[in-house]
């Protein structure tokens, strides 16, 4: 797929369909058509500081008529964004599952990217509790701070937690300075993707988001917090687990696999050993692979 066979930000904000979660406008997308009563869809979950447009690239993969659900998470993307809100992996969980409603899914899989990876604990540890009207076919699993101890901030992301200077530093990002600290996250087997970060920019840009990427960093704390839930759910449950997986990701890499080869013997592991941070956008091909694999095809 060609850049101008891709939709920009804008272009993918105008299909969205807001639904309603916690006092929060969400933007929610129907990627590849609607689910029906009796399907098992597709439901991604983006990375921080992006949005949902970046499983654009592996739903074109999937067979035709799979039905792909997407929602910038609260605070990302066309989501609403208000300034000082509570923020929370919590919030975004119930965004999911009133998505869910909305559309009346009863069975999914879950593709989980970074940010989105701590939702998908969070909705498994609910599952685990007997807490969810949704069935997991499966989970797919992209590079996320899974395990709190394990998680390295970039030098951008440690300069917005900085809790006397984060506004600050929020307020000074540049789409120049954005694109270089994405590229420190790249690997080697694709050229940056320099329509990928534009997009991204975009998203964050819409509605002053910009000035709330330190306010969207909440998770690195609740990581900690809720490590032993969110870590245990991942590891006791029944669901089967699909890790595709970039190596060369220095926030959460090769040192988070190597704990899961460990944690989770059952998992299905896919290591790319010249894949950065971004495996739906570097590796569009193995992620759909394994996302196929978890619909039982």
């Amino acid at each position: 797929m060609g850049d101008r066979d891709r939709l920009t930000f804008d272009e993918w904000a105008g299909r969205a369909r807001p639904v309603s979660s916690g006092g929060l406008r969400i933007a929610t997308y129907d990627v590849a058509g609607a689910p029906g009563p009796d399907d098992c869809a597709v439901t991604y979950l983006h990375g921080y500081p992006s949005c949902s447009i970046d499983v654009e690239l592996v739903a074109g993969l999937l067979p035709a008529g799979t039905p792909v659900l997407a929602l910038d998470l609260p605070g990302f993307g066309a989501s609403e964004k208000p300034p000082g809100n509570a923020w929370s992996i919590s919030a975004c969980a119930d965004a999911v599952e009133a998505t869910w409603a909305d559309r009346g899914v009863t069975e999914t899989v879950l593709v989980a990217h970074d940010y989105g990876v701590s939702p998908a604990q969070e909705l498994l540890a609910r599952l685990a509790e007997g807490d969810s009207r949704v069935a997991l076919r499966g989970v797919v699993w992209h590079n996320g701070g899974i395990y709190a101890d394990l998680h390295r901030p970039t030098i951008g992301q440690q300069l917005l937690l900085d809790p006397e200077r984060g506004a600050e530093v929020a307020a000074a990002l540049t789409p120049e300075l954005f694109r270089t600290g994405v590229e420190v996250t790249w690997g080697q087997r694709v050229p940056l993707d320099e329509f990928a970060v534009d997009q991204m920019w975009a998203s964050m840009a819409v509605d002053g988001g910009v000035y709330r990427a330190h306010e969207l960093l909440h998770y690195v704390a609740e990581r900690r917090r809720f490590a032993e839930r969110w870590a245990g759910a991942m590891e006791s449950t029944t669901v089967p687990s699909w890790f595709v997986w970039g190596d060369l990701d220095p926030v959460s890499g090769a040192h988070m696999i190597e704990r899961v080869q460990t944690n989770v013997p059952s998992a299905r592991i896919h290591r790319m050993s010249d894949v950065g941070h971004w495996p739906t956008l570097e590796a569009p091909a193995e992620c759909a692979a394994a996302t196929i694999e978890a619909l039982g095809g």
